[in-house]
């Protein structure tokens, strides 16, 4: 039942050489973005909400999880969990909601996703008593050529002189996959699930103090284009919490699907101001067209499955690295004893070490399977993963790693990648009344997107997913840009099954440390024992690439003399992750992520 399962695998073996391409590029790319850190964490609190809202607020403050019995809905801002209760409370399924609790996040957190961003989601249906998944992801318009972030000499661009502006957006998904999600799975007129956004709309918001301090950080960016100007910073000055922000464009946009369906957005007047939005950039232009909206489609993938010990982890298999990450991760660990918990470092060392393991194959060969071969099978093999969790044998860091060599279905050699990705996005669980289980993850890419705004909404900059070479010493990058391709993501939206049967969905944003925090949510709540809340407010200890970020101000950050001594570079930043949980059993139990200002809620 479960789709893309383990099979065998012909025996090859690997070493760890020390070989620094990977690290001087794809470690050198990432570091770069990570110190933009463009998604801060929360600040202050909601007020004026219901009291289920605020009794939502105050489990997690309390670190205790929400309880339900029927539905529950856990994303990344209480209007959205609202939306989504309103409609499970009437008998919607997890479909439904989604797409209700979407519509408003593109509304009330428009610098993390929305109707002009893509998505995956990773669903459970209960009645057929099977997973598959919806890939959501933007594409490459059919206008793109290989050097689209490079100059006139070959030269990479820097990445924000690539960000701003139309040259990084890709052809939106969202819109896309809500409707797909709701013409397979919903049971509720589609007008009524896009009501609430609109009438938020117009009636306005107060703006929350997270978004006003993430609009202050990026004000000179968002100047660039005098329509976001305008509407984030009016007059000149940066929108304040507490202020009534109006979206009044975003009600006629939404209302626009409302009345039309989907294809309001990827054709008529919506679609050709999206485009002359993106190719009439100033300075920064893009090639989207009208014909890459017209043909855009969702696509369904089996959901890719890896066992950890008695469950199966599913997620979303390529365009997106999440699910083969994870379940390389956690079948590297499959044997490892970790029952010392998070404060020991030689846990921590066998977790930091097999990310790097992970991520190094990462690099090397995931991309949208479209467009070029990926050893799905072969890098979560268990004989592939036994041997390369040999490397982790040792009693202390791992020299420079590099990737592996799995089973091929086909030989294909490929360059290390070198791509940048942002910590922003959100990411929404849900459990309806029926069984259904959606785990989606959405975004926009980098907070604010391109810093483009179109009809109310913002778009995405997910091109800058791709690398920005093409080759490196001859040899093809295999996420490199091609026309059509989808980019590859790090977003891992989870579902675990037992005998068959979900018992955790999770989550969360972070660009490539999604995959960390995912993982460590994972073994928090099935190793040692954390409820969804725990687990999702667990310090952060994360290593993609060698060194090993911790998280500042917690507990976290006291293993660094730890670390150090085992021989990691050690960095202590802030690691703001969004993950929600819904834990299933006898009763649903909801985790939402106490550094940023989602709630868990249910009935």
């Amino acid at each position: 039942m479960l789709a893309h399962h383990i099979v065998k695998y012909i025996g090859r073996t690997c070493t760890a050489i020390a070989i620094g391409g990977f690290v001087s590029g794809a470690a050198f790319a990432q570091q770069a973005a990570d110190s933009v850190a463009p998604e801060g964490a929360s600040q202050g609190s909601f007020t004026g909400m219901s009291p289920r809202i605020t009794a939502a607020f105050e489990a997690k403050d309390a670190g205790e999880p929400v309880i339900a019995q029927n539905w529950m809905v856990a994303a990344a801002n209480p209007h959205a969990v609202q939306a989504g209760a309103d409609v499970l409370a009437r008998g919607g399924t997890a479909a439904d909601a989604l797409v209700a609790v979407q519509a408003m996040l593109g509304l009330v957190e428009p610098q993390s996703s929305g109707l002009g961003g893509g998505a995956f989601l990773v669903w459970y249906d209960a009645a057929a008593g099977r997973l598959t998944t919806l890939d959501g992801r933007e594409t490459a318009p059919l206008a793109v050529t290989p050097q689209l972030f490079q100059d006139d000499q070959g030269v990479p661009l820097g990445f924000f002189d690539a960000v701003v502006g139309g040259r990084s957006v890709g052809t939106p998904g969202t819109p896309a996959l809500m409707a797909a999600a709701h013409e397979k799975w919903g049971n509720q007129p589609w007008a009524d699930l896009l009501a609430p956004s609109v009438a938020l709309a117009e009636k306005g918001f107060a703006v929350s103090p997270r978004l006003a301090g993430l609009v202050a950080d990026d004000a000179e960016r968002l100047a660039t284009s005098a329509t976001t100007a305008d509407y984030f910073m009016p007059n000149g000055v940066p929108v304040q919490a507490g202020d009534t922000l109006k979206n009044p464009d975003y009600a006629r946009t939404v209302a626009a699907l409302a009345e039309r369906g989907v294809e309001a957005f990827y054709t008529g007047d919506i679609a050709r101001d999206i485009v002359a939005t993106v190719q009439g950039a100033k300075g920064n232009p893009g090639v989207l067209s009208e014909v890459d909206l017209s043909i855009y489609r969702v696509k369904e993938r089996d959901a890719l499955c890896a066992p950890y010990h008695g469950h199966e982890v599913c997620g979303m298999g390529p365009p997106s690295s999440g699910a083969l990450a994870v379940g390389q991760i956690l079948g590297l660990l499959e044997n490892a004893d970790l029952s010392a918990g998070p404060a020991n470092a030689d846990v921590l060392r066998l977790i930091g070490d097999a990310s790097r393991l992970a991520f190094a194959d990462r690099g090397r060969y995931v991309a949208d399977t479209d467009y070029v071969p990926v050893p799905v099978t072969g890098m979560l093999d268990r004989s592939y993963l036994a041997e390369r969790a040999k490397l982790l044998q040792g009693d202390d860091a791992l020299p420079e790693v590099t990737g592996g060599a799995p089973a091929f279905d086909h030989a294909l050699n490929f360059a290390d990648d070198i791509s940048i990705e942002l910590p922003s996005t959100s990411h929404v669980s849900i459990v309806d009344s029926m069984g259904n289980v959606a785990s989606m993850t959405t975004t926009i890419e980098n907070g604010f997107g391109s810093r483009l705004m179109v009809r109310g909404f913002l778009l995405n900059n997910e091109l800058t997913d791709f690398s920005f070479r093409s080759h490196t010493d001859g040899m093809p990058i295999a996420n490199r840009v091609e026309p059509g391709k989808r980019p590859r993501s790090s977003m891992a939206p989870t579902i675990v099954m037992k005998d068959g049967a979900p018992v955790l969905a999770v989550g969360s944003p972070g660009g490539s440390r999604i995959i960390g925090y995912v993982a460590g949510a994972i073994i928090a709540h099935l190793d040692w024992g954390m409820d969804v809340q725990q687990a999702a407010a667990l310090p952060h200890a994360i290593n993609r690439f060698g060194p090993y970020d911790l998280e500042e101000g917690t507990d976290a950050a006291a293993m660094a003399d730890a670390l150090t001594g085992l021989g990691y570079e050690v960095n202590t930043r802030a690691l703001t992750s969004g993950l929600h949980m819904i834990s299933i059993g006898d009763d649903l139990r909801g985790g939402a992520d106490p550094r940023r200002e989602g709630i868990a809620l249910g009935e």
